[in-house]
Order: structure tokens, then C-alpha cells, then sequence
């Protein structure tokens, strides 16, 4: 079976083409439980989100914030695995219809083997991976597989990342560029700010891919500033939180499909 790379480069092609941007929303597998990780998804959805990011919950999570690292902290105590991931994407694609990637560090994939983790998320109905530290130069065993299932391969650009640099790293990925907005950590904040804008900038001077920016952005008027530049916007801290100060998981659905809509309002307001 072929992951839906095409559907994922369509649903992006479709938010554009409504001169807007589109909603991606992270949340980790596993998180609050396996089963309320998929509901969490399936309530981003019904909010409004256009496509999922599903994260692969690790011990050692460099690029995400405290929020995103409470979660996944609860996820490996309840002893959450690569299975459950797989589970997560392929329960919330059929629920839903919309693209879900997995966003995972290295390490995990080369334990479980490339091409049975590439084989499994297409054949769960992936649309690709996001993988913020794998080295581009490292990348092409991972691109094989990946291309051969049908599957993106995102990788991540920062404002410190140098022309020619962004050049070598777009030119390898596939589906999207996601392009972190500022340096530091994932996490909620009072502004994304003209770096994202720059980059965002400088990163379609190289490709043709579309530029989803995230690392910051909370509520619908950052969301509305984001999608004026950008083709995704991406929220994952935002989503976590409101799901870890819910009193029962209940609330927290409820949270998440509200602050979806709030969003989606946001990046369609162009």
C-alpha cells in the first residue's frame, strides 16, 4: 500500500488556492492515553484542522518545549510504542480523511528499522514523516524507502540556516518545508515575529515545495499574522496545554476543537 504523500501536497494546494494557509496541529501518540491521543485528533479535525502531525513520543526531546515534554512524558509511562503510534495514524486517518504525519526524532526509526517503519506508516495511511535532526547528508537510506512507500519527507529550517544550506535541505525533502520560526525550543509565545516572515521568504527562493511555519504561534490573531505569509501554519504546544489544564479528558476534547476552530478561523481570515 502507497502512504498519501498526494494528499497531503492536495490539501495544501486546495488552503492555498482559498487564499489562505493551512491548520496543522501536533499531538503526541499516546497522549493523554493511546485511545484519548486518537480522539484528541479526531477533535482537532472536527475544529477545523487540515492536517495532523503525530508525534512520536521520546525520552530526549530536543527541539520541544516543557508542555510538549510533560506530554510525552506521560505518554512513555503509559508505556506508549512505535505500534501505537502506527495505531494512532491509521485509526485518525480513517476517522477523518485528512493527512497525518508522524513528527519523530532519528533514533527511534533506525532502532525499528527503516524500511519496516516506512512500510508500516504507509500502510497505516501516512502521509510522510517529520524529522527535525536527521542530517540532510544522512537522509538518503530514509528518502529511498520513503519514496518508494509514498511517504514526505519534511525536514526542518531555521533562521540560522544559511542560503545555500536551505538550498541542499529543500532540495532533498518532500511534501513541505517546515520552517521553525525563531530559535529555541516549541512553545507557546507573545509573537512569532519577522524572522519567521524572512525565512519563510529565503526558503521559497529555493523550492517550490510549500513553507509551513510553527514553534509559537497560540491563538487565531498569530495564526491570521502566520498564514499571510506562510502556506501552513503550525500549532502543537497550544493543543497540548489545553488538553494537560482540562480537569477530565472530556474538557480537553472539548478545548482542543474549540481553540481548532478559533484557529482556522484565524489562517482562513486573509
Amino acid at each position: 500500500m502507497s502512504g498519501n504523500i498526494e494528499l497531503l501536497s492536495t490539501t495544501l494546494a486546495a488552503a492555498k488556492a482559498e487564499d489562505g494557509a493551512a491548520l496543522i496541529a501536533y499531538l503526541p501518540a499516546g497522549f493523554p492515553t493511546v485511545d484519548g491521543g486518537i480522539e484528541a485528533v479526531k477533535a482537532v479535525v472536527a475544529g477545523g484542522a487540515d492536517v495532523v502531525e503525530v508525534g512520536l513520543p521520546h525520552s530526549d526531546p530536543v527541539l520541544d518545549g516543557p508542555v510538549i515534554q510533560t506530554a510525552d512524558d506521560i505518554a512513555l509511562r503509559g508505556g506508549v510504542r512505535i505500534a501505537d503510534v502506527m495505531r494512532t495514524v491509521r485509526e485518525a486517518y480513517e476517522a477523518t480523511g485528512v493527512p497525518i504525519l508522524v513528527m519523530t526524532y532519528w533514533n527511534p526509526i533506525d532502532r525499528y528499522g527503516v524500511e519496516r517503519f516506512t512500510a508500516e506508516l504507509a500502510e497505516a495511511g501516512g502521509a510522510g514523516c517529520i524529522l527535525p535532526d536527521l542530517p540532510v547528508q544522512e537522509s538518503a537510506l530514509w528518502r529511498e524507502h520513503a519514496e518508494k512507500h509514498g511517504l514526505a519527507t519534511v525536514f526542518v529550517v531555521a533562521p540560522s540556516s544559511q542560503d545555500a544550506r536551505l538550498a541542499t535541505i529543500t532540495a532533498a525533502g518532500s511534501g513541505f518545508v517546515y520552517a521553525a520560526s525563531l530559535m529555541g525550543v516549541t512553545g507557546t509565545r507573545a509573537s512569532v515575529g519577522a524572522q519567521a516572515q524572512e525565512l519563510v521568504g529565503r526558503t521559497r527562493a529555493t523550492t517550490d515545495l510549500p513553507v509551513c511555519v510553527g514553534l509559537g504561534v497560540s491563538n487565531a490573531e498569530q495564526a491570521a499574522e502566520v498564514a499571510g505569509f506562510a502556506d501552513g501554519v503550525i500549532v502543537g504546544s497550544a493543543f497540548v496545554k489545553a488538553i494537560l489544564d482540562a480537569p477530565d479528558e472530556a474538557a480537553g476534547l472539548d478545548a482542543v476543537r474549540s481553540l481548532a476552530g478559533e484557529l482556522a478561523q484565524g489562517v482562513r481570515k486573509r
